[in-house]
């Protein structure tokens, strides 16, 4: 099972950390990987590249966490609530339909 965890504080998110294969298919077949996969990269893509922030992002096998720094302007905080709230709601929407394979759960961060 996959396990996505949302660091929150206020109603913000922070960041995400998504460790784990799901487990519902064969290495290569797995459509539930795929997407997640899809999901939190496209996040990452979406914070870097678009919005322009600099964030702490680690990758490995089966694990992906992304954390925003504490120093970015309002704006800039605000366009990065956009693509972490579109995150969580794909990731949750995921989680629904296919409940044995992705757990998504929010964790209070300072």
């Amino acid at each position: 099972m996959t396990n996505a965890v949302l660091f929150v504080s206020n109603d913000e998110i922070k960041g995400f950390e998504i460790k784990d294969h799901a487990g519902y298919a064969d290495y290569g077949q797995d459509i539930v990987c795929a997407a997640i996969s899809a999901l939190s990269q496209t996040a990452v893509m979406g914070l870097t590249e678009v919005v322009g922030v600099e964030c702490q992002v680690e990758i490995r096998e089966a694990y992906l966490a992304c954390r925003l720094p504490r120093d970015i302007s309002a704006e800039v905080w605000q366009q990065s609530q956009v693509v972490l709230r579109t995150l969580a709601k794909g990731l949750k929407a995921i989680a629904a339909e296919y409940p044995d394979y992705l757990s998504v759960r929010e964790v209070q961060s300072l």
